[in-house]
């Protein structure tokens, strides 16, 4: 609950159980909101709505179909049939859900989309189903005059700053999702371990500050993976990218102005001979660099991991995964376009029912109801409730309906959880105004200069990045020849387009 590539796989699954991640909006702004009294039973029709539903009874019905990512779960039919009854009833459609697994979901959106296969809604953000690359390609439709028409309820719930940020080329083309602005990477412990070596996480920040910790585990503990991850991981960097998928950056703090190729860096060298020695000692799984996903989180077989982070998110992993969880931070919070553009649900340029798709995304972003069921299952089922506006995560959720709480709208409207305290929003607002922006938020590259270029160092970081950033390979023996083929690729090319272009835009602020 991420939150890049994060982990990305990581960073996702993280924020998979309720939050995490990556949205952010701008500098101090936040949703201050108080979430309205949701109920257990569907809210009761007015004389003056049953009249509207009357005048509908001639339309035939729409089935909206909705492209998630996530694992696939088998109670997932089950919800989304239950939902359309509501659904129905307020706006004439049915919803249908379709997951495809975090490790799929950036190879088949794209697919999907350039097919023509139609289809209503999609989760695209910054780190998968390229939120700004497909707004540009034409996957998306552009929804400005749809969301003053038929989505004015998430203009009045959603802060302007995520709207704003979530522009591209002076266009908008997803609802963001409604909740902590800014991203921050932590390390998340099993707490079972902290306490029974009375480890001190207070003292842990870099890479390097777990060693002793790692030590131990890996020494004491069999069949306990010291640090957790998949193919996706990659050690924390002091960087804010142009595009998350080529290693172009400028250092996060702003020290500088000028774009750099992150691989010729000190501090990138440094992270991954550290990796290497961790790999070499067993501290991160033999197969880390090949693992898809990983369900360590289930298993509970695990010490430590990084993951970005939201307010209370140690209650939310907690509850998920079904034994205590506790954080430490990893660097200070920061809002970055892939924050603000890292969860976001668009509608398909192929929809035939962009109306219907919008007024579903707005009952999904204000009403309660609609946004508990997406988020948490049926009552009694999947959850209790335990108050007026709180609930007991029950354990079918955990074996059937886990989907990732931070990609499906509005989290302000959404249960209190056993262990939150009644002042998690406000929690919310101190850890928005906490944060500054990176030096490269609200510049949005255009690639067109350079897409035969950016196409080959992609390939390129396919080929490089797995085995590099998990440790697996020898840094000094290997990074000189990502470097090299890096720059065969054309990276210095394309490095001087974003300059040229960053420097434009600097200039216009």
């Amino acid at each position: 609950m991420s939150k890049r590539n994060l982990l990305l796989t990581l960073i996702c699954i993280v924020l998979s159980f309720s939050f995490l991640s990556a949205c952010g909006g701008g500098g101090s702004s936040s949703n201050t909101t108080e979430p309205p009294a949701t109920t257990t039973e569907p809210p009761k029709d007015t004389k003056e709505a049953e009249a509207k539903s009357a005048e509908k009874t001639d339309e035939k019905p729409v089935e909206l179909i909705w492209y998630m990512i996530g694992t696939p779960q088998k109670d997932t039919d089950k919800v989304f049939e239950e939902l359309s009854k509501y659904t129905k009833e307020k706006i004439n459609a049915t919803v249908k859900m379709k997951l495809l697994d975090w490790g799929e979901y950036d190879q088949k959106m794209p697919v999907i989309a350039a097919s023509g296969e139609p289809f209503d809604i999609a989760f695209t953000c910054s780190w998968a189903f390229n939120y700004v690359t497909n707004a540009r390609k034409g996957a998306f439709l552009e929804i400005g005059k749809l969301l003053d028409e038929k989505g004015a309820g998430i203009k009045e719930v959603l802060h302007p700053a995520f709207l704003e940020g979530a522009k591209v080329d002076g266009k908008l083309y997803a609802i963001p999702t409604n909740k902590e602005l800014p991203a921050q990477d932590v390390w998340r412990f099993n707490q079972k371990f902290v306490e029974k070596y009375n480890f001190d996480i207070s003292s842990v920040k870099s890479l390097e500050s777990l060693e002793p910790m790692l030590k131990t585990i890996k020494e004491k503990e069999k069949g306990i993976v010291p640090l957790g991850g998949d193919k996706n991981f990659k050690p924390l960097l002091p960087f804010d990218y142009v595009d998350e998928s080529i290693p172009i950056a400028l250092y996060a703090d702003g020290r500088d102005t000028k774009l750099m190729n992150i691989l010729e860096t000190p501090e990138t060298m440094q992270a991954l001979e550290t990796m290497h020695k961790y790999y070499k000692a067993g501290y991160v799984s033999k197969d880390l660099s090949t693992i898809n996903s990983n369900d360590y989180s289930k298993t509970g077989k695990w010490f430590t991991d990084r993951a970005n982070t939201a307010p209370l998110a140690d209650n939310q992993w907690s509850a998920s995964y079904g034994y205590k969880i506790v954080s430490t931070p990893a660097n200070d919070p920061l809002v970055y376009n892939w924050s603000v553009t890292g969860s976001m649900n668009a509608i398909s340029a192929t929809s035939q029912n962009p109306e219907k798709a919008m007024e579903f995304l707005n009952l999904l972003n204000t009403d309660p109801y609609v946004r508990n069921m997406v988020g948490y299952g049926i009552e009694n089922v999947h959850y209790k409730k335990i108050g007026d506006n709180r609930i007991e995560l029950l354990p079918a959720l955990t074996e059937g309906y886990t989907v990732p709480g931070f990609a499906l709208g509005n989290v302000m409207i959404t249960y209190l959880q056993k262990d939150d305290p009644e002042n998690k929003w406000d929690e919310y607002k101190k850890f928005n105004e906490s944060a500054k922006n990176a030096p490269l938020l609200g510049f949005n590259f255009d690639p067109t200069p350079v897409m035969n270029e950016m196409a080959a160092l992609k390939n390129v970081k396919e080929e490089f990045y797995p085995p590099l950033m998990t440790g697996t390979v020898d840094p000094v023996v290997n990074l000189p020849k990502a470097i090299k083929k890096f720059k065969d690729a054309g990276i210095d090319k394309v490095r001087d387009e974003m300059q040229r272009q960053f420097d434009e835009w600097r200039a216009k602020q």
